[in-house]
């Protein structure tokens, strides 16, 4: 008999546990949103294409020549100048101008050409990296000088190809100073 009392009990408490919890129970789970209009966000534009006239090279006495036909020599000194178009949009965008292509695969060693890092003017005024956003695309030109050392030694790089087709310039976004 007790084992029937007993299975009865545990019977009618689970059978009521699962009335309260399941359906028809007192249990409440309450809740409520409220909706919020943040608004919208829109991503920024970091660009650079070169402007739409050629670049033009230059050698020591700002001559211009035609660097398809031109033959270097040891103290040589060849600017090429390019007017790039940058497109900078963002509130807290700022961006480096520099140079790739410019290695010793492209034959370009720190023993025979010395290569400066890009000067930059924006009508005619001279700039410095990093650019900052101006309202509107702006037109840069970017000015690069390779000086063909004179101590190279005996007849080191004598018929040495420089592979300009490799050189570009390249815009990298970084990080103002002050924001983390």
């Amino acid at each position: 008999m007790k084992n029937s009392t007993l299975i009865k009990g545990t019977a009618a408490i689970a059978v009521g546990a699962a009335l309260l919890l399941g359906g028809g129970g007192t249990l409440a789970n309450w809740n409520a949103e409220a909706n919020q209009t943040p608004g919208t966000i829109v991503a920024g534009d970091l660009n650079v294409v070169n402007a739409t006239t050629a670049g033009v090279w230059k050698d020591r006495n700002n001559a211009t020549i035609d660097i398809t036909t031109y033959k270097v020599v040891p103290g040589d000194k060849l600017t090429y100048t390019q007017d790039l178009t940058v497109t900078l949009v963002g509130n807290k965008m700022a961006a480096d101008i520099s140079t790739t292509g410019i290695t010793a695969t492209n034959g370009f060693t720190s023993a025979n050409v010395a290569v400066s890092a890009p000067a930059l003017t924006v009508a005619g005024s001279a700039v410095a990296n990093p650019l900052k956003p101006t309202g509107s695309a702006q037109t840069v030109t970017a000015t690069i000088t390779f000086e063909f050392l004179s101590d190279t030694a005996g007849r080191s790089d004598v018929t040495a190809s420089y592979n300009f087709n490799n050189i570009a310039f390249q815009l990298t976004q970084v990080t103002q100073s002050g924001l983390s």
